[in-house]
């Protein structure tokens, strides 16, 4: 029994000297770039922010240190807007196919931050993008790293379409009626739609559907249009008995959400002719 206690304490001593005696575990460094963001669903207009932690792990000085984001899928420049940036020592700004901020020079076990704050084009391609980053210097650069990825959801759109007919009656006050037509192409259903209508010099409107009149304008609300709806307005105006001479009628959207992809097709005109009150030509 009491060479079997000796033993016992001996090798508890033995134990407590070689756990004494053992190197502490030393804690991982950091990484040389890190990335956090501040939301990973996005839409077309929405603002967020990109934190770039920088560590430099070397034993020499990297001069000119830069927090370099970029995106895997596409250039990121092409995908949102710089709009601030804190912790650099100059403003951030786009390099190529990345944007930087610069922290200046970094000595071993040194480490920066840079806070990027973006905001997603309102014609960004709806997907997921890899978000990545880089601590580059001037004479040292890490490679390319991937970090978090962010949904984007690309902004709706409703293509509104305006055209104009006019058709000439022949008698008194060189009348011409006419139809507005807006037609929503989509894909989004479009809210809001209005078009003002500019009826040309020297005439006057004397009835209208779908319209109301402001001095010399008439403005005609269509409400909501689904895609691949349509809908019209009616007025007719009079250049008087005495009328004579070209005169153009134009129609143009004013309003409608979501944004309008095609601007090209947002406006017709129709030019008309009168020879007296007695005869138009359209």
């Amino acid at each position: 029994m009491k060479r079997t206690g000796r033993r016992t304490a001996v090798l508890a001593a033995l134990t407590a000297a070689v756990l004494m005696a053992a190197p502490a575990v030393a804690s991982a460094a950091p990484p040389a770039s890190a990335l956090d963001v501040s939301d990973t669903t996005l839409g077309a207009g929405d603002t967020f922010t990109v934190t770039e932690q920088l560590y430099n792990p070397t034993d020499f000085t990297i001069t000119g240190a830069k927090a370099a984001v970029y995106a895997k899928e596409s250039p990121i420049v092409d995908v949102v807007d710089l709009v601030s940036c804190t912790g650099s020592i100059a403003p951030c700004a786009q390099y190529l196919s990345s944007f930087r901020g610069g922290v200046g020079d970094l000595g071993p076990g040194d480490s920066a931050t840079v806070t990027f704050t973006f905001r997603v084009k309102d014609d960004a391609i709806g997907g997921q993008y890899t978000l990545q980053h880089q601590f580059a210097g001037d004479n040292y650069a890490f490679g390319v790293e991937d970090g978090p990825a962010v949904t984007i959801t690309a902004a709706q759109k409703a293509d509104v379409k305006v055209a104009l007919a006019a058709t000439p009656r022949i008698g008194v006050f060189a009348r011409v009626d006419y139809v507005v037509t807006v037609s929503n192409t989509g894909p989004a259903s479009a809210t809001g739609v209005r078009v003002t209508v500019n009826p040309g010099p020297n005439r006057t409107v004397t009835s209208m559907t779908g319209c109301t009149k402001s001095g010399t304008t008439l403005s005609c609300t269509f409400g909501t249009l689904s895609a691949g709806a349509s809908a019209t307005a009616k007025f007719t105006s009079e250049g008087g008995i005495l009328a004579w001479g070209a005169f153009t009628t134009t129609a143009q959207r004013a309003a409608s959400t979501p944004a309008d992809p095609n601007a090209a097709n947002d406006a017709a005109s129709k030019k008309c002719t009168a020879y007296t009150g007695l005869y138009v030509t359209c």
